[in-house]
Parts: C-alpha cells; sequence; structure tokens
C-alpha cells in the first residue's frame, strides 16, 4: 500500500481543515456502520415525533418508519446478507475486476497507458482524461471501474500526483454526471418521469428523450474545461509532489512484440465493435432492446458483460502474443490477483449497503425530500433566483439520496407544474434538476461508488479516508456550480433551446 507525505499547501486552509477532521473520524467502514445506527435512532425519533409528507406524484402520505420496532428489527436481521450481496456495485466491481485482471496481468494496460503518455500532448493531458470520464457516462459504470484507477497510473507515469489524476477523471465521470455529447440511459429516463408531472397541467404534453441534448453537450465542454482548470490550478498544487512508494510505469518506447500485441488486441476490439454493429444497425437486430431502439440495448444495461468479454479476451490475446499466458493458469491466475486490491472495499461495502438500504426504509430521505421542495415552491421567485435555488436544493438532497431517477420522481411533480405555470418549460425544469443532482455527486457518501474511489486513493495514500476524498473533491463541486449557473443564465438570456424542439418556455 502507497504511502505519502502531505505537503505544506495540502494540510493548511479551509480544505486542509476539512481533510484533517475527516480523516480524524474512524475508519470509513466504522463510519458507514456508525452513520447506519444513527439511522435507526433518527428512525425511532422521527416516527415518534410524526415526521412525514404528502408524495406530490401518488397523493399518498410518507411516514417516517421506525426501524427500532418489531419489524423493523426483524427486516434488519432477514435482510442484512441480501443488503450486502444485493448491493449494486459489489457485483459490478467484482465482475469487472475479473476482465481486468486478465487486461492487467496481460500487460495490456500498462502497454496502452504508455502509449497513451507518448501519444498525447501534456498540455491537454488533464482535459482528456476528464473528457474520457464524462464521455464513459454511457457506458454504464465504464468510468468508475477503469477510467479513474488509470488515471492515476498516467498521472503517476509522467511525474504527476495520481490523486489529482484520479480526482480529475472522478469529476468527469461523476461531477458531470449529466453532461454528455452522446444521448445515454438517464436520459429516456427522467423525460418519461417528466412527462407524467407535465401532464398535471397538459395531458398532451411530450417530453423528448432529447429534451436536453443542446445543453448538456454544451455542459460537457464546459464542465471538462473547469474540472481541467481546478485540477491543474487548485487540486494538483495542493496536493503537492506524489512521495509514495507506488512505482511510475515506465514510458519507455513499446517493443515491436508489445505493438504486435497491440494491434492483434485492437483487432479483437475491432471485431467485438462489428458484431454489436451486426446485433444493432439492422431492424430488430438481435441486440436491440425490448422496444426495438439502439437506446435501451442489453449492451448498454449490461456493459459489464460487454466490459468482461471485450476487455478479457483482448487480455488473454495480448498475453498470448508477448507471452505473458503461457497457459490458462496463468490468466486465472491473473484474474485472482486482481481481487486481492478488493479486499478493504469488500470489508466497507458491508457497512455501507446497510446504511444505504436502513436509511431507504425509513423513508427519511424522502419526507426530507417532500418537505424541502414544497417550502422551495412556496417562496414564489422569479425564475433565475427560482433555478439557482433548484439547484442548491437539488444539491443538498443527492447528499441524502444516490438514485437521480427515484429524486425526480418526487420533485418532479412539484417542480414541472411550477414551471409550467411561471411560463416555463419541464424541458427547463429537467435540465436545472440534472444540475443540481450532479455537482454533488463527488462528494455524497449515498453515491455508489463512494467507498470504491476511498479505495482508489488508498493505494497511492494509505492514509486517505473520507476526509480526503471530500477535500479534494469539493472545489469540483464549486467550480461546477460556478460554471453551470453561469451557463444557464447566459443560455435563458439568450432563449436558446434546450434540445431539438425543446425550447424554454411554455405557453
Amino acid at each position: 500500500m502507497g504511502e505519502t507525505k502531505q505537503s505544506p499547501v495540502r494540510g493548511t486552509g479551509f480544505l486542509g481543515f476539512i481533510e484533517r477532521v475527516g480523516n480524524a473520524l474512524p475508519h470509513p467502514a466504522t463510519l458507514f456502520g456508525i452513520f447506519a445506527l444513527l439511522i435507526l435512532l433518527l428512525s425511532w425519533i422521527g416516527s415518534l415525533l410524526g415526521w412525514g409528507g404528502t408524495h406530490p406524484g401518488t397523493g399518498e402520505h410518507v411516514n417516517v418508519i421506525n426501524l427500532l420496532s418489531k419489524d423493523g428489527i426483524h427486516r434488519i436481521i432477514l435482510d442484512m446478507v441480501d443488503n450486502y450481496t444485493g448491493f449494486a456495485p459489489l457485483g459490478i466491481v467484482m465482475v469487472a475486476m475479473l476482465g481486468i485482471g486478465i487486461a492487467e496481468s496481460s500487460g495490456l494496460i500498462t502497454a496502452a497507458v504508455r502509449l497513451l503518455v507518448i501519444k498525447s500532448p501534456q498540455s491537454i493531458l488533464t482535459f482528456i482524461i476528464v473528457f474520457a470520464g464524462v464521455l464513459s457516462n454511457v457506458a454504464s459504470d465504464l468510468g468508475y471501474l477503469l477510467i479513474i484507477p488509470i488515471a492515476g497510473i498516467v498521472f503517476n507515469s509522467v511525474g504527476r500526483h495520481p490523486i489529482g489524476g484520479m480526482a480529475a477523471a472522478f469529476a468527469g465521470v461523476s461531477g458531470g454526471f449529466s453532461a454528455n455529447i452522446i444521448i445515454g440511459t438517464i436520459d429516456p429516463l427522467l423525460a418519461g418521469l417528466s412527462t407524467e408531472a407535465a401532464h398535471i397541467i397538459n395531458p398532451d404534453y411530450y417530453v423528448l428523450p432529447t429534451a436536453n441534448y443542446y445543453f448538456m453537450a454544451v455542459s460537457a465542454i464546459i464542465i471538462s474545461l473547469a474540472a481541467t482548470f481546478i485540477t491543474d490550478k487548485f487540486v494538483e498544487p495542493r496536493l503537492g509532489k506524489y512521495t509514495g512508494d507506488v512505482a511510475p510505469e515506465k514510458i519507455e518506447q513499446l517493443s515491436a512484440k508489445e505493438k504486435k500485441g497491440l494491434r492483434w488486441s485492437g483487432l479483437v476490439i475491432l471485431a467485438w465493435i462489428i458484431l454489436f454493429a451486426i446485433g444493432l444497425i439492422p431492424d430488430n437486430g438481435f441486440f436491440r432492446g425490448p422496444d426495438n431502439t439502439i437506446l435501451h440495448t442489453p449492451l448498454l444495461r449490461g456493459f459489464i458483460a460487454v466490459l468482461f468479454f471485450v476487455v478479457g479476451s483482448a487480455g488473454i490475446t495480448y498475453g498470448a502474443i508477448t507471452g505473458q499466458f503461457k497457459s490458462d493458469k496463468d490468466v486465472m491466475k491473473g484474474m485472482s490477483t486482481s481481487f486481492k486490491g478488493l479486499v478493504s472495499f469488500l470489508v466497507l461495502v458491508f457497512f455501507a449497503a446497510q446504511f444505504v438500504a436502513w436509511f431507504r426504509w425509513s423513508n427519511l430521505g424522502m419526507v426530507l425530500a417532500i418537505n424541502g421542495a414544497a417550502l422551495l415552491q412556496s417562496l414564489n421567485m422569479g425564475v433565475i433566483p427560482l433555478c439557482i435555488l433548484f439547484i442548491i436544493f437539488s444539491a443538498f438532497i443527492n447528499l441524502f439520496m444516490g438514485s437521480a431517477s427515484a429524486k425526480w420522481a418526487i420533485l418532479a411533480p412539484i417542480f414541472v407544474p411550477m414551471f409550467m405555470l411561471l411560463g416555463y418549460s419541464p424541458e427547463l425544469s429537467q435540465a436545472v434538476y440534472r444540475i443540481g443532482d450532479s455537482i454533488t455527486n463527488i462528494i455524497s457518501p449515498m453515491m455508489s461508488f463512494f467507498a470504491l474511489i476511498i479505495v482508489y486513493f488508498e493505494k497511492y495514500d494509505s492514509k486517505a479516508g473520507m476526509g480526503t476524498l471530500v477535500s479534494t473533491m469539493l472545489p469540483y463541486t464549486i467550480g461546477f456550480f460556478i460554471a453551470w449557473v453561469l451557463l444557464l443564465i447566459l443560455w435563458l438570456l439568450a432563449g436558446l433551446p434546450l434540445g431539438p424542439g425543446s425550447g424554454l418556455y411554455y405557453p
């Protein structure tokens, strides 16, 4: 496990204070355990005091549920194992690491990183990493499992702080969650909820999956530029020079055998792409979704399985050509080795899974969202102040509720009609929500891969904890908020459409 001495700059100021306080707290696994116990206490208090609210979408009254009741305790005991094994990131990470382990042990990832470093101009390396993270959102969890750890390797290889590289990638993958130049699976999901909410005012209104495309495509560039600036000017200088014991990958020219391995691995990947295209392009292709669309293809929804097959086969090809893999035993050894770095993650996830499940069962997050939204609605202000407050509110709620669609299911029936009655489109309320939902992903313990990012940081700094992660990522949250709000204000003043056929105004 690597360890790095804290730079003088890193240990000072407000961010240094956050890091010291955060890291002075118990181990992240213990902390999640404490949070889980706190949820039990709050559920009892909330139930006793009658905390609740009316769900604007269903009209159902939602109360805080006492988890210290007989039924609650029974559920805690009976579902503890299922909470752990059913925790979404657990299976995703384990399956992905099997494929990545093959590619890593074969030397494919190292060779690809060396090629990237050799070919990429150093002046735009940060931007390339952030932008790759933003684009990875279309491919499910690829960014968390591949882009972020590779960014650490790349930065370490060129003599830059590896945590700075991972922070930049994490900012793109998670902080820029809603920004992309490609329509992803979240777009039709949110559009469907917005359509249902718009029907409260107009039963014939339909929000397209491309409703926010123009705004989010521009946001992808703005967020990538903002994250590049924040990384180079604030995050890296604060981290200082990396002095840990994780050796950088050697940036040597590729040998003839390595080049041959990369070529053949590239051909294997190309063969997979051709296979996917054959199954997607024709009408009723065998890789199309149940609705015969490309957007709902199982290749996107089941991207982790795709990643396993593609990366695993490319790794086997590379290893066979370079001589790294001489038999199937070498392949299995590579897969086994990849799991060694997951031990602390597996422990941490047990407590994180209980915390997330108990918080969801208690209805505390839902009650907070319902009552907070009602308060915001009662303020009755102009559209720009309303948009800014809605961003702040969504960002705050995101610290307590991880699912973007679950939050929008609660908030859309309030804010979509509110915006429509003020003369603004459902597409605008959806875009504003997406900004707030993205910017605090990188500092929210409720974000599914939060625990995994801490483990990534620990690879290069054994003392890294929740404080390190939050203090490192907080500048991105602040910077993204400023950049996105300015972009939104300019967009409103210019009166630009948010997407194809999706204007700002509702007549």
